[in-house]
């Protein structure tokens, strides 16, 4: 499989509440979406992330092209550790 930045259109990050950060994948096509949602092992997303992959969510929204995949901070927003106030 060629890597997702070369088939998808935008790949972005951002908070999805103080406990969580949200990687969206537009994938721009229907063809592009079969590739990655079927190329994309959740597992191997969870290992390069370093998180455990039973706390990886993944969400596949076919009819927006999108995957979702949403994974705890390691911080919780606003504490004195957090570097990214963002979820950038």
């Amino acid at each position: 499989m060629p890597e997702v930045r070369e088939i998808v259109q935008k790949v972005r990050s951002k908070n999805a509440g103080p406990f969580w950060i949200t990687i969206d994948i537009f994938c721009g096509s229907h063809a592009a979406f079969q590739q990655v949602s079927q190329g994309l092992a959740t597992g191997k997303v969870a290992q390069v992330l370093d998180v455990p992959s039973q706390t990886l969510k993944r969400f596949d929204i076919p009819d927006l092209g999108v995957v979702k995949l949403s994974l705890p901070r390691r911080e919780i927003q606003g504490t004195v550790d957090d570097r990214d106030m963002h979820g950038a």
